[in-house]
């Protein structure tokens, strides 16, 4: 790639992805990215923890951070994850609001109007999802949201379709500061690999288990293993809340949890380019999220 960090007009900088849970943040910033290294599913509070995508051309760096979705705080670990959102708000020198354009703005995406708007930061709001908005909502919703970032640009998107990305592109890049290349330019993330694998035994798991499950999973990596270049080797335990739920998880006869192994494992392989063994185990840990000692456990800070 053909870039030039030593131009002076070259442009840098922290883009926080921020929005509602399940407005498509993550699909977003993975379509923009062209790689997946997020993790995306149908169920609120896919992403839990700061996640930093970089794309790099001969005109910019864009530093992505995807962030958990914003809603208000039920358990301790949703302390944590606003915490998250908060200082990723406040290092960002962009700020990528997401809004789901098929539907009308609701309490939570005036509450996030709000909140944007005491940072003080260039905005880029993105439409998200408008291949699924009909033809007679077009003006009515945008203009809705556009009320509730009179300072923003804006550009309808479709992350799932590819509609108007070179142009959210360029409005991003438009907003950032001029500055240095932080990163190699053929970094993606700063994310390990251990950390990757876990997101993605995750999400095969949210998007295979029923409604009541979900929210209360977890995963932890038990061992990391990649000595045979052949062959990384990966030991995973996915943490429940509740003994019935452990049940779902391993399915009859194992069933489920062959499942949520092969998916994992495909998506881990098509990251490291490699074969995968991948050996899960599902254990108990009631209430974790509730659990200041857990959600620390799991690796959860409030900076």
């Amino acid at each position: 790639m053909n870039t030039n960090p030593s131009s002076p007009d070259f442009k840098s900088g922290y883009v926080a992805v921020a929005g509602r849970p399940n407005v498509g943040k993550s699909t977003l910033m993975n379509a923009l990215l062209g790689e997946k290294i997020a993790i995306a599913s149908s169920r609120p509070q896919t992403t839990r923890r700061r996640q930093l995508g970089i794309l790099t051309d001969e005109a910019a760096q864009i530093i992505f951070v995807d962030i958990p979705g914003i809603s208000r705080p039920r358990h301790i670990l949703d302390k944590y994850m606003l915490a998250t959102v908060n200082a990723a708000l406040e290092d960002a020198d962009v700020i990528l609001w997401v809004a789901d354009a098929s539907v009308s703005p609701g309490r939570g995406d005036r509450h996030i109007g709000n909140l944007l708007a005491q940072w003080d930061k260039p905005i880029v709001l993105a439409l998200n999802k408008s291949d699924r908005l009909s033809p007679a909502k077009v003006l009515p919703h945008t203009n809705t949201y556009q009320l509730l970032a009179p300072s923003a640009t804006w550009m309808l998107t479709s992350a799932t379709r590819g509609d108007n990305l070179n142009e959210l592109l360029q409005l991003l890049t438009d907003a950032l500061p001029y500055g240095p290349q932080y990163y190699p330019a053929d970094q993606l993330t700063e994310t390990q690999l251990r950390d990757l694998a876990a997101d993605f035994v995750r999400e095969a798991a949210l998007q295979r288990l029923r409604e009541e499950v979900p929210h209360g999973v977890e995963v932890q990596i038990d061992d990391y293993d990649e000595s045979d270049q052949r062959l990384t080797r990966i030991s995973a335990t996915i943490h429940v809340e509740r003994d019935s739920h452990k049940g779902i998880v391993i399915g009859k006869g194992g069933a489920m949890l062959k499942d949520i192994g092969t998916n994992a494992r495909k998506e881990i392989e098509s990251l490291l380019g490699g074969k995968v063994f991948l050996d899960l185990h599902v254990k108990v840990m009631a209430d974790w999220r509730s659990s200041e000692r857990a959600v620390r456990r799991f690796g959860y800070r409030a900076d």
